[in-house]
């Protein structure tokens, strides 16, 4: 017996409605526990088209399964009620960070912990329910099983999954990624300008080429130092294929970090430096008020607090001249320390294994949600070219940096005087709080102040040095802790450090001094 076209077309929906069953499974698969439901799919839309009469129907996903819906709808049945934004200030550092990451809340321009508390009360009344029961369980010190690790609800955030045969769901998660994304990222061109005795016309000698990042859409452009070091001319070149005149806001050579500013569309005579150009000083213009695109997409900042030995991970930039390039890896390492263009150390680099090639320096590293959480900034290879062990400097590193260059025009930070384990290394050694410190600069402020540093003693034994647990009263659970507390004082500034050494706590006191710049 033949079937209607009725009964056709309700088979044919039948049979897509479980096939978007079995891909909505799939998308809620980091839900543990939570199996698809019909209401997971919304109903379908039916149109007319009036050219044939020919009906089509079209489906959407929700980006949480049925079971995930449920346990948010009895959270907020049951969650305890906090009023206002009292308690936010008793929050660390990486805990706001990581609350406001997990919230979709830029915190980019967030220099101070002050500030960061300031933008979560901002925020407070349109958290998503996973972080505000997150900031509850914080607040009240009491653990709640409804409450998921942060963004453990996005399975496949902000991507339009294609349910068509041309690409797998992972596969268009990272094209929408890369579609959203590469925007952001710019291609920077130096070069140094001369005169011959012959002729009263410039010569442009190129000198290199590198990637940077949109900060905000102010026309902030931050890329590594080594990109324009010694440069007198900088190019940049945006997504839409324009090319703009860039000029120095400021730079930070130990951390390999710059600032740049588009001032105006290119041209040879507005690119000539006015500075003296030295091994380590680019001699770019100094920024100033002028033309800018009229519109920028600013690059969405991460966290790299908290990240993963196989975390996946995505670069990208313009290796060999060949812009926007995507890349995709792995976390390798965390915590590594890697030498800067001035000889000093750059400590908790993250280290991954994303091809990483000459032209990428400067570019993002960013994580599966397509938020910023490193700048790529060298490779080890005996060739040159990528060998699967490339380094970015972490991006909690890279805001405390930049907003200062930003506000500032230089980085003006006090120095405690201290080398300190990575988080990783000291959960290895067996201490669950704190910060360990591994050496102490002679006749810094730590060593007046009397504070030890690891060592060997005669035996070979290791002997731990003293472990910081809060400065000023403010709690220190982390090095990011730490950085944050101490570069919130002024260079001359004291503060009251709480130790612990062989088991017991003390409390002493140390005076900060400039970090100088070499």
């Amino acid at each position: 017996m033949r079937m209607s076209s009725t009964q056709q077309q309700q088979q044919q929906q039948q049979q897509q409605h479980r096939r978007l069953g079995v891909l909505a499974s799939h998308l809620g698969a980091s839900n543990a526990g939570n199996s698809w439901q019909p209401s997971a799919v919304h109903p379908p839309d039916s149109t007319r088209d009036s050219s044939d009469g020919a009906s089509t129907r079209g489906y959407r996903l929700s980006r949480l399964s049925a079971g995930a819906a449920a346990g948010l709808a009895t959270w907020a049945a049951t969650a305890p009620e906090t009023s206002g934004g009292e308690g936010l200030e008793t929050l660390s550092v990486s805990e706001l960070k990581a609350l406001l990451s997990s919230a979709n809340v830029d915190f980019r321009d967030c220099y101070e912990k002050s500030e960061l508390v300031a933008r979560l009360r901002m925020a407070r009344a349109a958290l998503p329910p996973d972080t505000a029961a997150q900031l509850n369980a914080l607040l009240t010190r009491v653990p709640t099983s409804a409450a998921a690790p942060l963004g453990s609800s996005i399975a496949f955030a902000d991507a339009a999954v294609s349910t068509g045969d041309a690409l797998l769901p992972e596969e268009a998660v990272t094209v929408a990624l890369f579609k959203r994304c590469s925007p952001s990222v710019v291609h920077i061109r130096t070069s140094a300008v001369a005169r011959t005795p012959f002729s009263v016309d410039a010569l442009e000698i190129p000198q290199g080429a590198g990637t940077g990042i949109v900060w905000d859409d102010k026309g902030h452009i931050i890329t590594n130092f080594h990109v324009i070091q010694s440069a007198q001319r900088a190019k940049v070149t945006l997504s839409d294929n324009t090319t703009w005149e860039a000029s120095l806001v400021g730079y930070e050579a130990d951390k390999d970090l710059a600032v740049l500013k588009i001032s105006g569309p290119a041209t040879l005579e507005s690119g000539n430096g006015s500075m003296n150009g030295a091994s380590v000083r680019p001699a770019l213009p100094r920024a100033a008020q002028g033309q800018q695109p009229e519109k920028l997409v600013p690059i969405t900042v991460g966290t790299s607090q908290g990240l993963q030995v196989g975390q996946k991970v995505l670069a990208l930039g313009n290796p060999f001249g060949l812009d926007r390039t995507l890349t995709q890896g792995i976390v390798s390492g965390v915590g590594r320390d890697i030498r800067s263009i001035t000889g000093r150390t750059i400590r908790d680099v993250i280290q991954t294994d994303a091809a990483i090639n000459p032209g990428n320096s400067g570019g993002p590293l960013l994580d599966a949600r397509g938020k910023l959480i490193g700048v790529n900034t060298v490779i080890y290879s005996p060739s040159g070219a990528s060998a699967g062990v490339g380094f970015a400097i972490p991006v909690d590193t890279v805001r405390r940096v930049v907003n200062a260059i930003i506000r500032e025009g230089r980085v003006v930070r006090p120095a405690l005087g201290v080398h300190c384990a990575a988080d990783a290394q000291r959960s290895q050694l067996g201490l669950r709080d704190g910060v360990l410190i591994i050496d102490v600069t002679p006749n810094g402020p730590a060593a007046k102040a009397g504070l030890q540093g690891t060592f060997r003693d005669r035996y070979g034994a290791l002997v731990l040095g003293d472990v910081i647990l809060a400065v000023d009263s403010q709690k220190v659970s982390t090095v990011e802790d730490l950085l944050a507390a101490v570069e919130e004082k002024q260079p001359g500034e004291s503060v009251a450090l709480r130790l612990q050494r062989d088991g017991k706590e003390r409390v002493v006191s140390a005076v900060l001094v400039e970090r100088q710049s070499p």
